[in-house]
């Protein structure tokens, strides 16, 4: 062979190769890789050969394309435990048919861009953390058969767009928190499903054409649709419908109303005939017409008004678009979309408003690597403790936005006596604010007056009294809250003691971790992984009851001993009491050397709690409803108790009064 052939056939080698690669759209490409980095964790490294350098996508785990390989028709990753945003450049993958992220732990909202897929079929989001409502663009999936969002937590209404998909057979919207009616579109009375099979297809519209669908477990109301009736009774269960045969909510959680009932006038059938109508009218006597006429235009201007003030509330009410910084250039950055609902109903302080109010920042009780604390007292209201965070902005992600937002939402609905107080936050950009806003304990913390202040001086009493207090505040977060809520760490520097040293569960340690992994981890992101690790996510935080309870069987050792959890000279404190806890002649050496009074018949107890909420075995711990349940009765909290034996009690009385 000659070298001329042989440098022309390498040509045309290099040729082929170069022709295959180009023929890739790089925009689809781009669009895969703007998908992995709002991935911010991938424990089983499903995405580890996603490899932004490789030109040709169709390799990649979880990608199939067409024959010619030039397109990406289906993106299937399920059960991965991917945590992280739904990408909007995923609706740039036009010629996609199956969108399946099934099973993992994706957060925030859905993109209205996934409305650009005309080509997708299925769209499988279930069982994931996705949070909003859904948006409206969804109705332009034309081809659409299946959607899937069950099990997530999406709000609002369903959009009437998706009564237009006239290829849509499955729909899965259980599990969420959607409201409003379940909707049919077309005519909603007809039944389809005849002598146990479904009519022909082609002559409904809407819902009606729905051979799967599952509407349970969210707060829709009014009556399930007859063309409907034919799905399984537990399609419906769990909402608040007007409905005999299903299980539906109690009135307590469909607002304290009943099931809203549907009316027949509102049915067309019902109507009557025109000719009848317009003898009822000329019957009727001027002034009546005239009342009619003047209540008609007063609820026709009402009606406009109200179009108006919602059609401008949607405008300002558009997704947050945060920039996520991927290096310090700031040159690459994709966006992140946020619910602006999250923080609608908490309270936003300005930068300014908490200068004034905390005299110039200058009033500083405490402070860590991670943040600062300042005492203030905003003008006609309430002393205050405002918890500046220490991060710079460009470390400061659109995850850890997401994550600042709901974590504000989620203690903002704590509202008891043993919890602390949120108030209201602060988010600003120049200068770069992120600030927490808590109602002052001017006690300081438990963990202080044990080991550093006045411990000591704590009677027995007003010890029982703060275990008590703790006690009651956990079953509160643990029973009395959907979902639970539970401290990151409890321990006694999580307790904060007001005026009249009543205890207040603050729960500041799970900002600790995220600052932290944030600063560790600013570098831009490698081919092997994320830039933003999430610990100590809400969702899984409210699975950590368990170790509550553990962590407090140890708090209350540490109220009853005086001392640390764990200090060098006697190490951990559960081991060094198990040698006393169940051995009545030797239980005492447990409490306070200094404490020179207390109750036997309380030190059982306490002694018989602790070893149950730090039982090995998880089964056998107590619940904090039982845990208070068995402090609050059989322990006596007054301070009179204490009169006889303790000096410590006629102190403490005489200081609070």
């Amino acid at each position: 062979m000659s070298l001329h052939t042989s440098f022309l056939l390498l040509y045309m080698i290099y040729g082929i190769i170069f022709v295959k690669c180009d023929s890739f759209p790089s925009h689809e490409v781009g669009a895969l890789t703007a998908f992995k980095e709002a991935i911010d964790e991938d424990p089983v490294l499903v995405l580890s050969n996603w490899i932004a350098l490789d030109p040709d996508p169709c390799n990649w785990y979880g990608i199939s394309c067409t024959d010619a390989r030039d397109h990406v028709v289906k993106l299937n990753i399920s059960g991965s435990s991917l945590r992280g945003f739904l990408a909007q450049e995923l609706g740039q993958l036009t010629f996609m048919k199956e969108l399946i992220l099934h099973g993992n732990k994706l957060i925030g909202i859905l993109p209205k861009e996934l409305g650009m897929l005309k080509s997708l079929q299925v769209l499988d989001l279930g069982i994931n953390q996705l949070s909003g409502q859904i948006p409206p663009e969804i109705g332009r999936l034309t081809n659409v058969v299946k959607i899937n969002l069950q099990s997530n937590g999406l709000t609002g209404k369903i959009p009437p767009e998706l009564w237009n998909l006239r290829y849509l057979q499955e729909l899965r919207l259980d599990r969420n928190k959607l409201q409003g009616t379940v909707p049919a579109a077309g005519n909603p009375d007809f039944s389809p499903y005849i002598n146990g099979k479904y009519g022909a297809s082609r002559n409904l519209t809407g819902f009606c054409r729905l051979k799967v669908a599952n509407f349970s477990n969210n707060f829709f109301v009014g009556s399930i649709p007859k063309c409907l009736e034919g799905l399984p009774r537990s399609s419906f269960q769990g909402n608040c419908l007007q409905h005999t045969d299903s299980k539906q909510r109690p009135t307590i959680q469909c607002g304290g109303a009943p099931p809203a009932k549907s009316h027949p006038g509102a049915n067309s059938k019902s109507l009557p005939a025109k000719g009848a109508s317009e003898h009822q009218r000329a019957s009727k006597p001027v002034w009546l017409l005239a009342l009619e006429i003047a209540t008609g235009t007063m609820v026709g201007s009402l009606f406009l008004v109200a179009i108006l003030t919602a059609l401008q509330k949607c405008n300002s009410k558009s997704s947050i678009i945060i920039p996520w910084k991927k290096s310090a250039s700031g040159k690459d950055h994709m966006t992140v979309s946020i619910d602006s609902e999250t923080l609608k109903d908490v309270v936003r302080y300005s930068r300014q408003d908490l200068e004034v109010a905390c005299e110039d920042f200058s009033n500083i009780i405490g402070s860590s690597p991670d943040s600062v604390v300042y005492k203030g007292t905003v003008k006609g209201g309430p002393e205050i403790a405002v918890i500046s965070f220490c991060i710079k902005e460009e470390h400061w992600t659109g995850y850890l936005e997401l994550y600042f937002q709901r974590e504000v939402a989620d203690l903002a609905r704590l509202n008891h006596e043993n919890a602390g107080k949120l108030l209201g936050y602060c988010r600003e950009s120049t200068p770069f604010t992120r600030m927490l806003v808590f109602e002052y304990a001017s006690n300081g913390t438990l963990y202080e007056h044990l080991h550093y202040g006045e411990g000591c001086q704590f009677s027995w009493t007003r010890r029982m009294k703060i275990a008590i207090g703790i006690a009651r505040g956990l079953k509160y977060l643990h029973t009395e809250l959907e979902p639970p809520f539970t401290i990151s760490e409890l321990n006694s520097s999580a307790i904060y003691l007001t005026e009249d040293f009543s205890p207040k569960l603050v729960d500041f340690e799970c900002w600790k971790t995220i600052l932290a992994r944030s600063e560790k981890n600013s570098a831009a992101i490698g081919n092997q992984g994320a830039l933003c690790v999430l610990p100590n996510s809400v969702e899984a935080r409210h699975l950590d009851v368990q170790g509550n309870v553990y962590a407090f069987g140890v708090l209350l050792l540490e109220i009853i001993s005086g001392r640390p959890p764990y200090c060098k000279e006697k190490g951990f404190l559960v081991e060094w009491a198990k040698n006393y806890l169940e051995r009545p002649e030797v239980m005492s050496y447990v409490v306070d050397p200094e404490l020179k009074h207390f109750k036997n018949e309380d030190l059982k107890v306490i002694c018989e709690v602790v070893n149950l909420c730090i039982h090995p075995d998880s089964s056998k711990q107590l619940s904090m409803k039982e845990v208070c349940t068995i402090l609050e009765s059989r322990i006596d909290s007054s301070i009179s108790v204490d009169f006889k034996t303790s000096s410590l009690a006629w102190a403490e009385l005489a200081l609070s009064s």
